[in-house]
C-alpha cells in the first residue's frame, strides 16, 4: 500500500492558515523561501483582509501545501503520487520535484494576477450537486450567450459538476438546476472564471514563462489524465489547465489504481478528502488541517507505508497528477 498527497485549491483558504501550520523546520524553511521569492513576508498574506485578494490566496495555498508536504517527506512519509486541484496543481508539481519552488512562486503570482486583470468582477465559479454531467451540459448550452458566457468546468464527482462564467449566465444555470432536481446549486468562493476558455490568454502567458523552466519528472496530466513523458508536454499541461475543465474524479481513480490506499490532504483543505471518502470506500483519507501532524505520521505508519529512515528526498519515483478545479463541500454548503 502507498500514500498520495492531495493539494487543495482556491476556496479552501481560511484566515490564519499559515500561522497555524505545524511547527516543523521544513515548513519554516519553505515559508522563508516563498518570502524571499516574493520580496515580502508570506505570513502577511493570510489575514482576512489579505485573503480578499486572489493573488494572496493562491500564494498562501502554495506555501501551505509545499511546506506540509516537505515536512511529511522529511519525516519519512514518501508519496507514491501527488494530485493538485486548481492552484494546488503547482504545489503538487513542486512536491513531486517537477518544479522548483522559486519557479512555482513566480508562476502562481503571474497566474493569479492574470486572472484578476482579465476578469476583475462579474465572473466566477459555481457547483451543482445531484445532476449528471450530461444534465448540466444541457442546461449550460441553453443558458449560454456571447454576452453572458457560461461553461461546464470540472467533474469533481459523477454528480458534482462545476460551472464557470459570467454571474448572469451562472445564475440562469443554477436556477434551472434547482428546478431539475439538483440537491445543491451554489456559488463558490472564487471570483474568476477558472477552467474555461475565457482564461486562455492566461494560459498563453504561462506557456511562454514555462518554456524557460527545466521540468524534471514525469506525471499524469490534468487535461488528458495520462502520463506525460516530456518537458514540453508537462509545460503545456501546467499552462493550459487554467483554461480547461478537468475531471477530478477520474484523477483520484488513477491514484486508487496506482495502489494508493491513504490520501493525505494538505492544509487547509478538507473537501478533497470528503470527495475521496465518498468515491473510494477502501481508501483511508485524512485532512491534515483538521487533525494533527503527528496523527498523520501515526496513521501512515499503521498503514505500513514506505518510510525512509531519517527522511528522504525520494522524489524520483513520485507521480504527479496536477488538476485544476473547484469544489463544494457536500456537507456544509
Amino acid at each position: 500500500m502507498s500514500v498520495a498527497f492531495l493539494f487543495p485549491g482556491q476556496g479552501s483558504q481560511v484566515p490564519g492558515m499559515l500561522h497555524t501550520l505545524p511547527d516543523h523546520p521544513a515548513i519554516g524553511r519553505t515559508l522563508d523561501e516563498v518570502s524571499e521569492g516574493l520580496g515580502e513576508n508570506v505570513l502577511e498574506l493570510d489575514s482576512t483582509e489579505a485573503l480578499r485578494s486572489t493573488v494572496s490566496v493562491q500564494l498562501a495555498l502554495l506555501a501551505s501545501g509545499v511546506g506540509v508536504a516537505r515536512a511529511l517527506i522529511a519525516e519519512g512519509v514518501e508519496p507514491e503520487a501527488v494530485a493538485g486541484m486548481s492552484v494546488g496543481a503547482f504545489a503538487a508539481a513542486v512536491a513531486a520535484g517537477a518544479l522548483d519552488l522559486d519557479d512555482g512562486v513566480r508562476l502562481v503570482k503571474q497566474r493569479a494576477e492574470g486572472m484578476v486583470k482579465l476578469y476583475p468582477k462579474g465572473y466566477g465559479l459555481a457547483a451543482i450537486v445531484g445532476l449528471t454531467e450530461k444534465q448540466v451540459s444541457t442546461l449550460v448550452e441553453a443558458a449560454y450567450t456571447e454576452q453572458n458566457p457560461v461553461y461546464v468546468g470540472n467533474i469533481n464527482a459523477p454528480r458534482q459538476i462545476v460551472i464557470a462564467g459570467s454571474d448572469e449566465g451562472m445564475d440562469k444555470v443554477l436556477e434551472a438546476a434547482r428546478k431539475s432536481g439538483a440537491r445543491k446549486a451554489v456559488r463558490l468562493n472564487v471570483s474568476e472564471p477558472s477552467h474555461c476558455p475565457l482564461l486562455e490568454p492566461v494560459a498563453d502567458a504561462l506557456r511562454e514563462s514555462l518554456q524557460a523552466i527545466h521540468l524534471q519528472k514525469v506525471y499524469v496530466g490534468n487535461v488528458t489524465g495520462r502520463a506525460l513523458r516530456s518537458a514540453e508536454a508537462i509545460s503545456e499541461d501546467l499552462a493550459s489547465n487554467i483554461a480547461h475543465g478537468v475531471r477530478w474524479y477520474d484523477a483520484t481513480t488513477v491514484l486508487e489504481e496506482l495502489g494508493c490506499r491513504l490520501f493525505l490532504e494538505m492544509p487547509p483543505g478538507h473537501v478533497l478528502s470528503e470527495l475521496a471518502r465518498e468515491a473510494f470506500p477502501d481508501v483511508r483519507t485524512l485532512a491534515i488541517g483538521e487533525t494533527s501532524f503527528k496523527h498523520a505520521l501515526l496513521l501512515a505508519s499503521q498503514f505500513g507505508l514506505r518510510f525512509q529512515a531519517g527522511g528522504s528526498r525520494g522524489s524520483d519515483r513520485r507521480s504527479c497528477i496536477t488538476l485544476e478545479a473547484g469544489c463544494v463541500d457536500s456537507e456544509d454548503e
